[in-house]
């Protein structure tokens, strides 16, 4: 879940509290039997220490494998485990250098269905999708940032919002990515910018490349302006005209953060 624009969440705050019990996350029930569904990516999330896996029903994975579009029904799971760490507080790895789970601490659900998303604003609508989280315990989180969830996955319609849509659709690349080392040139690793700072002449381009398994965006703070979803191995390059300092973050994981100085 990403940052929000306090305009739209009062847009969003005054549709659930006009339309109750037909929008909104209640909509949407534990999906007990997720562990039977199609376990379609694994995550090692290095920024909180986290081990993750997505599940998706069999239909939508069977749809978005074949290239047509996600249908009604289909439910996302998304499964946050703390990763088990060692005395210095660094998370543990396997024999392959993946994260090793531990508890768990929340489940996020993203359901589709036919009709859905109609109560809301085009500014916050994702097609037909709503959202949904529950506790270790598999209880209702009442005080999740729900609204945060829609503006997290908005720029992503091309995609029927769903973020994870490479590895939904068995298209992710895998395989170590060779980093560039260039002045000019930005590795996005074990969800990390580095170098977090640039120096560049007016004029002159940044390139992003992102050697992680999990997509990532680079979203200039400014402007917001925001690159495609850059998945493993591939690169974004801006050309930077103006002298000053331009922040960005990642677009889908905002607690990673870097800076371009222009001179």
């Amino acid at each position: 879940m990403k940052n929000h624009v306090p305009s739209v969440l009062v847009v969003l705050a005054v549709v659930f509290a006009a339309v109750p019990g037909s929008a909104g996350p209640e909509k949407i029930a534990f999906p007990a039997n997720y562990k039977d569904h199609v376990l379609y990516a694994t995550v090692d999330r290095y920024d909180n220490k986290q081990y993750r896996e997505l599940y998706g029903t069999a239909e939508g994975v069977k749809a978005a494998r074949e290239g047509k579009p996600i249908p009604s029904g289909t439910v996302l799971t998304l499964v946050q485990y703390k990763a088990q760490v060692d005395d210095a507080g660094n998370p543990v790895k396997d024999v392959n250098g993946r994260f090793i789970k531990g508890d768990v601490v929340g489940i996020t659900v993203m359901e589709k269905r036919t009709g859905w998303g109609t109560e809301y604003p085009d500014e916050i609508r994702n097609g037909e999708w709503e959202y949904s989280a529950f506790g270790a315990d598999q209880k209702f989180n009442d005080k999740a940032n729900y609204k945060a969830c829609f503006q997290c996955h908005k720029p992503h319609a091309k995609q029927d919002f769903v973020i994870s849509a490479a590895r939904l659709a068995g298209k992710a690349p895998g395989g170590p990515v060779a980093m560039k080392t260039s002045p000019n040139d930005v590795g996005i690793s074990g969800f990390a910018f580095g170098p977090g700072k640039v120096t560049v002449a007016a004029g002159q381009y940044v390139t992003w490349t992102n050697g992680d398994d999990s997509p990532h965006q680079v979203t200039i703070t400014q402007s917001q302006e925001r690159s495609a979803v850059l998945l493993k191995g591939q690169s974004h390059t801006r050309a930077f005209a103006a002298p000053g300092v331009y922040d960005y973050s990642c677009g889908l994981h905002p607690n990673m953060k870097g800076s371009v100085e222009v001179k």
